[in-house]
């Protein structure tokens, strides 16, 4: 499975290395969040003490009183000379308004919660205790095994899509594929000479489109078609949207996005890395002993059988609890359904069950202190993330306090609702007005419950499906994930890659996600295009043209 690796003559110029070496020049990450920080603090001030402030300002259908022949009158939504409805802008609510973190308030805000903004950053408790039981797996062996019979087994040219694709599918659990596949996927395209960065980057892609992108429906799509169908029922008072509206879409565009990622991977990303130095990203052929290694051995076919043993004991009681009714796991949970609000402490367990399985095999395990050092191990590489998470919680947090992220949404938002433009232009320009605001507000369902009660009712208007703003949404917050500052993940997948190359820094991430976001813009936004053209139904109950009600 292991391939030549031959430099491209582009790899030392071009816009993405200079994207990368401004980048990487800039200062530590945790140095940057501190900046932003002081930044947020100080624009929050200038925009409160100024006073300004955005109107909330939402579409509504204008109403006219038809009189009939009979002499009755009715109620019926007015149309212009064109047949289309007439709508007006109203103010709901209060105006939007900043909050100063430079106040007595405000200063007294940022000492009482800065131990809770870093206890609360997202994807803290998810990669301690996720890496907890991973790490037993790894320094156990257990995850080197794997990765060998995993070679064996995929065919060297597929493995990118098939990198590509587990990342897609990951969205299944949520937010657990930024954790759990980025080191795998590093490990694995080291054991075969290429470069580790570009198996993080090929599944780092894969998990961030996995949100608009998957086989089957997740835990999502109900969320998203509540907020949906909130902002229809502006219009529609009895709309309701069904939460697998997407899934047709969805299922093409795993297929798609597979495809798009194996190109940019191939073409953009590995093309450049093997121009590189192992210790800038680049491959680092394997050697005779390194292809030794990577050959099973007796040992660990015994150690493989207890985990697999193992592991499928595990699995099959929690698919009990999720599949009987009234058990532990079956069932809606506060947000998701109880198995994915579960999904954190199940992996822990299926991660670190086999790999002590294995270790006991194997003999690196023969007492409790020999485990309860693989997990002092394991939370020792951890200290990176740790420190980072303390500030990008801080910077999060004091960004969401101030206000500035609804202003600038609300702000877009309208200024895009009151443009007239065709229903394919719409569309395209909701996806570059999603993807640029998803670099300031970076929750996908905070930034729909803003954006819902704007452009769901608005398109409705002009004769656009709630499915179809849905689909559009996701995509523009889909492609900018994996750039974005404020995605909480970013610090961790720099992490990963600083295991790997200790000189990368924010400006070789970006550089090295840039072209997926590019290419996943253009191309999914084509798709979508494309599928409105050919009028095909985006899944169950989601159509693509809305009829108002005369």
């Amino acid at each position: 499975m292991t391939q030549d690796v031959k430099p491209s003559p582009s790899g030392n110029g071009g816009l993405l290395n200079l994207i990368e070496r401004v980048g990487n020049k800039l200062p530590d990450p945790a140095t940057l969040f501190i900046i932003g920080t002081v930044l947020v603090m100080v624009a929050s001030a200038v925009v409160a003490g100024l006073g300004w402030t955005v109107p909330q300002r939402r579409p509504f259908p204008v109403v006219e009183t038809i009189t009939l022949a009979d002499g009755t009158t009715e109620e019926r939504a007015k149309h212009d000379a064109e047949g289309n409805p007439v709508v007006e802008w109203r103010e709901v609510g209060e105006p939007l308004a900043a909050k100063s973190l430079l106040s007595r308030e405000g200063v007294f805000w940022i000492f009482e919660s800065m131990v809770r903004n870093f206890t609360t950053f997202p994807p803290l408790g998810i990669v301690l205790v996720g890496m907890l039981g991973i790490g037993v797996a790894e320094r156990t062996g257990l995850i080197a095994a794997l990765l060998k019979g995993f070679m064996l087994i995929v065919p060297g040219a597929l493995l990118t899509p098939a990198m590509v694709f587990v990342g897609i599918m990951s969205s299944l659990a949520t937010d657990a594929g930024y954790v759990v596949l980025p080191p795998l996927a590093a490990a694995l395209y080291k054991a075969v000479g290429r470069s580790p960065l570009a198996g993080i980057a090929a599944v780092f892609a894969g998990v961030a489109a996995g949100f608009n992108a998957n086989l089957l429906i997740t835990s999502l799509d109900p969320l998203l078609a509540g907020l949906t169908t909130q902002g229809a029922q502006v219009v529609d008072p009895d709309f309701a949207l069904n939460p697998a509206c997407n899934w047709s879409f969805m299922v093409v565009s795993t297929f798609v996005i597979t495809l798009a990622g194996w190109f940019v991977t191939a073409v953009f990303v590995e093309r450049r890395l093997n121009a590189k130095s192992p210790e800038d990203g680049g491959p680092l052929p394997p050697t005779e002993a390194d292809l030794v290694a990577q050959r099973l051995t007796p040992q660990d076919i015994k150690g493989m059988i207890w985990a697999a043993i193992t592991f499928g004991v595990g699995f099959g009681l929690f698919l009990v609890m999720i599949l009987i009714p009234d058990g532990p796991l079956h069932g809606q949970g506060v947000r998701f359904a109880r198995w994915a609000e579960a999904i954190v402490p199940m992996i822990f367990l299926l991660f670190m069950l086999p790999g002590l399985a294995f270790g006991m095999a194997m003999g690196t395990i023969r007492n409790d202190k020999d485990l309860a050092k693989l997990f002092v191990d394991s939370m020792a590489g951890m200290a990176p993330i740790i420190v980072l998470a303390f500030f990008a919680g801080q910077f999060i947090k004091h960004f969401d306090y101030s206000g500035l992220d609804k202003m600038l949404a609300m702000w877009g938002g309208q200024m895009l609702g009151e443009a007239q433009m065709p229903a394919w232009m719409l569309i395209v320009a909701f996806i570059l007005v999603t993807l640029i605001f998803n670099l300031f507000v970076g929750s996908m369902s905070a930034k729909w419950t803003i954006f819902a009660p704007i452009f769901v009712p608005m398109f409705m208007m002009v004769g656009l499906h709630p499915a179809l703003t849905q689909a559009a949404y996701r995509i523009g917050d889909s492609v900018t994930n994996i750039i974005t500052p404020l995605n909480a993940y970013l610090i961790i997948i720099l992490v990963y890659m600083q295991k790997f190359v200790p000189r990368s820094g924010m400006g070789t991430l970006i550089s090295t996600m840039l072209p997926y976001s590019v290419v996943f813009a253009v191309v999914w936004t084509i798709l979508l295009v494309l599928w409105m053209a050919m009028g095909i139904p985006l899944g169950p109950g989601g159509e693509l043209v809305y009829a108002p009600a005369m």
